[in-house]
């Protein structure tokens, strides 16, 4: 049978509105059970071990990896492999999430029946009231009866949607409690684009910003904007306080007797500053709107700090 590319398109939109229903189902469904989760969550001493089989072993993979990153120390233990010595992963003091469409995956006896001998508190996922998984947790959060995506029904896709959605919530809800912010985030996130985009501007300035007094003569200005490299010069007053900048605009501007000058007759007053807790996309915004390449770095009337466009570009800010 040769389908056509509207057949297509209207197999992906009812596959994507069935999952979206089912989401707003679950969101519905949420009762005590969430909330006692989150609380049990809230008081483990140790490590959240999430596990699950086949597809949900893949969704509890990433909800492992979702609690790790948001500041819930966090990892997937395979069902299978437990039963072969990674049992040994699972403490006191740790809570358990196993996820189970069906709540009755024969791999994941092994670790409900360690869980049961070590006093492991057990939250359990599945789609099937009654079934052994949700007898046996600790709490016991059951999946609206949904039907799977695929027009067979057996395929997991509405299923597997909810549990990672389900996840998620767990994972912010423990976060907005512990106060979970961007520098937090951060440090779990140095590299990548998340990474550059919670940089703020103190991580890549420059402490030494280029500054002369008002009252130096121009041509020491000049060789001060060479040796530097930045191609401005900040401009204090006598109490060290930031009163303007020099850039090559300012320069040509006073090319006839710029020699005779004094560094604050050439600079322009109330220079465009940025402080060092902002966000370096912020900066790097600010230098593009103004045209810019550089900006002074202030705390109070004082300089402390130069940014380059350069330092954002190399960082990945963007």
């Amino acid at each position: 049978m040769i389908s056509s590319s509207t057949d297509f398109l209207a197999t992906g939109r009812r596959v994507i509105r069935r999952e979206a229903e089912a989401l707003a189902a679950l969101a519905d469904a949420l009762g005590e059970s969430f909330s006692a989760a989150v609380a049990l969550l809230m008081q483990a001493k140790g490590r959240v071990i999430v596990s699950g089989m086949g597809k949900s072993g893949h969704i509890a993979r990433k909800i492992a990896a979702t609690f790790a990153s948001t500041g819930t120390p966090a990892h997937f233990v395979h069902p299978a492999e437990a039963s072969h010595g990674d049992l040994g992963m699972v403490a006191r003091g740790d809570v358990l999430i196993v996820l189970s469409n069906s709540g009755e995956t024969p791999e994941l006896a092994d670790i409900l029946s360690h869980a049961k001998r070590f006093g492991i508190p057990l939250i359990g996922v599945a789609g099937r009231e009654g079934s052994t998984l949700l007898r046996q947790a600790d709490v016991a959060i059951l999946l609206p009866q949904v039907a799977e995506a695929c027009a067979t029904g057996i395929v997991p896709t509405t299923s597997t949607t909810m549990t990672l959605a389900l996840g998620d919530a767990l994972a912010i809800a423990l976060m907005e409690h512990r106060a979970f912010t961007a520098d937090h985030f951060r440090m779990f996130h140095p590299g990548g684009k998340l990474g550059a985009r919670l940089l703020r501007v103190r991580d890549l300035m420059h402490t030494d910003p280029p500054l002369v007094p008002e009252t130096m003569p121009m041509g020491e200005t000049l060789v001060e904007i060479s040796r530097r490299g930045f191609g401005v010069v900040g401009v204090t007053d006598a109490h060290g306080h930031l009163t303007g900048i020099i850039t090559d605009g300012d320069l040509r501007r006073h090319l006839d007797g710029l020699l005779s000058h004094r560094a604050g007759e050439v600079m322009t007053r109330g220079p465009r500053t940025i402080e060092p807790e902002a966000l370096a996309g912020e900066a790097l915004a600010l230098m593009n709107d103004r045209k810019i390449t550089c900006l002074l770095v202030t705390e109070g009337p004082r300089a402390i700090g130069i940014l380059h466009v350069h330092d954002c570009l190399r960082a990945g800010v963007a």
